[in-house]
């Protein structure tokens, strides 16, 4: 059977037609109808496999989403609002500075502990990729461990049980705390990306800091240099234009 309007008709009977309705009556939620086609082609997928249907109506059918930058990368200020608010010694720091000390994701941040930390490196080993990386641990990573880590848990972070965060428990506590000082539209993740945009501003290669964060493609990464070459050649060209402008 095929969700409404056409609930009541065999998945046999499905055409391209109806499946561009059904995805024409979600347009204004373009993830919800993304989540609609996959499912679709499932069903027709399992309908073909299982002889009740030859054709799949959902070939070729793609939903555009629109065009974002995901995730708010944290700003400067965003940082030092951050860290005033929650000094060295409390728990919203020590994940800052793990976040921002590693460029982690969170599904890896979590899983960080005493273990992890050997001949001044942050060993670990990326959920999402398997990649294997080693990063030097900062002097401020290094303070904030020493100061909130608890000493007697394999993790460094702990929720209000004593236990190791899930991802998503660890995202809704870390937005909380941003919340609770004003900071709306931050994430964890967002602190990936200032990590990754710093090591840009310090002229970093693209290959240097794909080194820290991991990532699998370099194509990310490099929009990073390319905004922090930008912002460089911005600020070279305006002291150029006031050196001439003082010799006149």
């Amino acid at each position: 059977m095929v969700s409404m309007p056409y609930g009541n008709l065999p998945i046999a009977s499905l055409q391209r037609k109806h499946v561009m309705q059904l995805l024409d009556a979600k347009a204004k939620a373009p993830g919800a109808a993304r989540c609609l086609l996959r499912t679709l082609r499932s069903l027709v997928q399992y309908a073909i496999n299982t002889g009740v249907r030859e054709d799949d109506p959902t070939a070729g059918v793609r939903v555009k989403m629109p065009k974002s930058d995901g995730y708010r990368t944290w700003t400067e200020e965003d940082i030092a609002r951050f860290e005033a608010a929650y000094p060295i010694g409390t728990k919203p720091r020590l994940a800052l500075a793990l976040l921002l000390g590693t460029a982690a994701r969170r599904a890896d941040v979590v899983r960080l502990g005493r273990g992890n930390i050997r001949g001044g490196l942050v060993h670990m080993t990326q959920q999402k990729t398997g990649k294997p990386l080693a990063i030097p641990v900062t002097t401020e990573l290094a303070e904030a461990i020493n100061a909130a880590a608890p000493a007697d848990h394999l993790v460094f972070l702990v929720n209000e049980f004593g236990k190791a965060f899930t991802p998503e428990r660890f995202t809704k506590w870390f937005v909380a705390q941003c919340e609770r000082i004003g900071l709306k539209g931050l994430s964890p993740h967002g602190l990936r990306k200032a990590a990754c945009r710093r090591l840009a501003e310090a002229e970093c290669s693209v290959h240097q800091i794909a080194s820290i964060s991991g990532h699998a493609s370099l194509a990310e990464v490099q929009r990073y240099t390319k905004a922090a070459d930008q912002t460089r050649l911005a600020l070279s060209a305006v002291a150029r234009l006031k050196r001439t402008d003082r010799q006149h």
